[in-house]
């Protein structure tokens, strides 16, 4: 006996297209009227075991002659002309066997091969739907056959019908993730979760896919609602700690709070953007209560792998745009650890960032390192310069700066700062006419903006 196939089909742009269908279970019951109609019969098996498939056609259609009304005989015969991919021939035998026998879900298998093999899918679709009477699990092939024809409505339906009954499987996953990548289809799933987790408020998975198309839709409300239900059903669930991480802190209660967020970031289920979002709320909390920012330290150490934000220079830039330079100055310098030395946005914020809180020393010699790396940026040059101003290192200022102000375009502010600084230098070396043609340069620049 040969277990029945399964048509599989992953359609996607990210896999290749594949079928497959399995040999059918051979009918049991063949029923023989006459010894030249068994001799005839066992020819034809005979000849299809060896690849004779012409001559096992042959001995079918005496048994056809002698059993005009034999559905397995006209069966046989549609399997060997399918193997001789003479598709026509094979799918009026199969019909005929169909008409002979309709109760008989092998027979129709055999036009739903022919339909498979010849890609027409309508056909398909039409003859799957006649099979799942006797063989529910065979919804499966019709789900895949909605994909492949891009009915995605009919496939999300019944690739939820068959979760319910039969449970989840891998392949069903895929499919729904390709579906829900499509907006249009989210509200009919979202309907469709809410349902499931009112029948059964025990399963976690129904939550979790719930928060996440909410959260997908920037839904945050709705994702913490969801959230609080989880934990309220499942106390020990880490999704479940979302909702608690939000209720800790609006209740000031850091430890409980910290203890739900550690829960959070070390999770391998729960995805990057809720983690990044509590992570948020952590440092805006943080940077009321600084007493936490070991915490904070912690928390970063959880994202040291995320290709997809930069978590230390987000943290970074919002100390920055408090005004808070010195914790901004530790991010950056962090972030360039961690990453790349070289970055150019968070090279440039940190040495504005060194500027405002007149770290000197350590900003001149970064932005003397980053002339060799990006030698067009004008904006290195000056840090450079302003940097050798401050240190009392004239010389060294001059140098750089007529250096950069070559590469400085259609900047105005930038240009004026920049002979502010060369002023400064020639005044450093004791130049007074140098100084006072670029503080007048500085000047004529600024008069040519307005």
């Amino acid at each position: 006996m040969i277990k029945k196939g399964v048509f599989t089909i992953l359609f996607f742009a990210l896999f290749s297209t594949s079928f497959s269908v399995f040999a059918q279970t051979e009918p049991e019951d063949i029923a023989m009227a006459t010894d030249e109609y068994q001799d005839s019969f066992y020819e034809s098996l005979k000849q299809k075991g060896i690849e004779n498939y012409d001559k096992a056609i042959v001995s079918l259609e005496k048994c056809i002659k002698l059993k005009p009304n034999d559905a397995v005989a006209y069966f046989e015969l549609g399997k060997n002309y399918l193997s001789l991919k003479q598709y026509q021939n094979a799918q009026d035998a199969f019909e005929k066997a169909t008409q002979l026998d309709p109760k008989n879900k092998w027979f129709w298998l055999g036009i739903y091969d022919v339909s498979y093999e010849t890609k027409n899918y309508p056909l398909a679709i039409e003859i799957i739907q006649k099979i799942i009477v006797f063989d529910e699990e065979y919804k499966d092939d019709l789900i895949s056959l909605y994909m492949i024809t891009n009915q995605y409505d009919k496939a999300l339906t019944a690739i939820n019908e068959m979760n319910d009954k039969f449970g989840k499987s891998a392949e069903r996953e895929i499919y729904k993730t390709q579906i829900l990548s499509q907006g249009k289809y989210q509200n009919a799933e979202i309907d469709n979760l809410l349902e499931q987790i009112k029948k059964n408020p025990k399963e976690e998975s129904n939550y979790v896919n719930l928060i996440f198309l909410y959260s997908k839709n920037n839904e945050n409300e709705k994702s913490l609602e969801v959230a609080k239900q989880l934990a309220k059903e499942l106390p020990n669930s880490e999704w479940g700690q979302v909702s608690s991480f939000k209720g800790y802190l609006d209740a000031n209660q850091a430890d409980k709070a910290i203890k739900s967020m550690n829960m959070i970031l070390a999770s391998s289920k729960i995805d990057s953007k809720i983690k990044h979002r509590t992570l948020n709320e952590f440092l805006i909390y943080v940077n009321k209560n600084p007493q936490y920012s070991a915490d904070l330290e912690k928390a970063i150490s959880y994202f040291d792998n995320d290709k997809d934000v930069d978590v230390a220079k987000e943290i970074g830039k919002f100390y920055h745009s408090k005004g808070q330079f010195e914790n901004a100055i530790k991010y950056y310098e962090k972030d360039l650890k961690s990453h790349s030395d070289t970055d150019l946005e968070t090279n440039m914020l940190l040495l504005e960032a060194y500027s405002q809180v007149k770290q000197y020393e350590p900003m001149t010699k970064r932005a003397m390192m980053l002339i060799e790396v990006y030698p067009s940026q004008p904006q290195f040059y000056y840090y450079a310069g302003l940097g050798s101003n401050q240190l009392k290192q004239f010389k060294n200022a001059k140098t750089v700066l007529e250096m950069g102000l070559d590469y400085v375009v259609d900047d105005v502010k930038l240009e004026s700062n920049f002979n502010i600084q060369l002023g400064e230098a020639y005044n450093g070396l004791g130049d007074a006419k140098k100084k006072e043609e670029y503080f007048l340069k500085a000047n004529e620049v600024l008069k040519k903006k307005k």
